[in-house]
């Protein structure tokens, strides 16, 4: 199932080519062609809303089989996942590893931090995994719903500028395995949750933001985590310094 850009996100569109124009003939800078992924678990719809911003126009499969089953380089510049899936086909793994390795951006999303416990390249993508199953003499990560989270700035970053969240409602966390080369962006105190609440994954081919938060409406719907959405999906693409 596809889902395009809707008549706002256009309309801004004409708007900003319309006044680049009018600023001395400088061709404005194309919406990104971004493809959203989901499956497996179910959601809200306040998450649509999320790419109902300025400056991106987006696509929807509802499973990563349909994802992936071509290439993707030339159709989109950003993948953001939010499926949760524990198999996918070889064709598809390869066209989802082309995606990566050509430079373009990803963003994973909550519970697709979920995905492919059995592939070590998809680990080493995102820079973490929550691991649904006791894993040599790790126990399987924990989750609590309905938590009252606090939110802290780690450091500075394009990623989370502009972006004011002290506490945000939504599900948390616990036991994930993470790597100890990843960059986090934002943290927690809460006793149900890792510190990493945002981060960017050490995966050398592509610029890899991933964000634990994301489960209901009350995220999708806090303006600074409507902030964060759109600058992951921006300085993936490489469009914020």
């Amino acid at each position: 199932m596809w889902r395009t850009a809707t008549l706002v996100t256009f309309l801004a569109a004409i708007v900003s080519t319309t006044s680049a124009g009018a600023d001395g003939g400088q061709a404005a800078t194309p919406p990104l062609r971004v493809l959203v992924v989901t499956g497996g678990h179910g959601y809200p719809t306040s998450f649509y809303t999320l790419f109902e911003q300025p400056g991106l126009t987006w696509d929807h499969e509802t499973t990563n089989e349909e994802a992936y089953r071509r290439d993707l380089v030339s159709r989109y510049d950003v993948l953001v996942l939010y499926d949760l899936s524990r198999t996918l086909s070889p064709e598809g793994r390869a066209n989802l590893q082309a995606f990566a390795e050509s430079g373009k951006g990803i963003v994973v999303l909550h519970h697709a931090l979920c995905s492919y416990n059995d592939w070590q390249w998809y680990r080493e993508l995102v820079g973490a995994n929550y691991l649904l199953q006791q894993e040599g003499g790790r126990p399987p990560s924990t989750y609590s719903h309905d938590e009252t989270i606090p939110v802290a700035l780690a450091r500075p970053h394009p990623v989370t500028r502009g972006v004011a969240i002290a506490e945000v409602h939504d599900e948390t966390y616990k036991g994930m395995w993470f790597s100890p080369d990843v960059t986090v962006l934002l943290t927690t105190s809460h006793a149900q949750a890792d510190p990493a609440l945002a981060w960017i994954s050490p995966y050398a081919k592509s610029r890899v933001v991933a964000i634990q938060l994301g489960h209901g409406r009350e995220t999708h719907d806090h303006p600074g985590y409507r902030t964060l959405i759109r600058n992951a999906i921006l300085w993936s693409a490489g469009r914020l310094p």
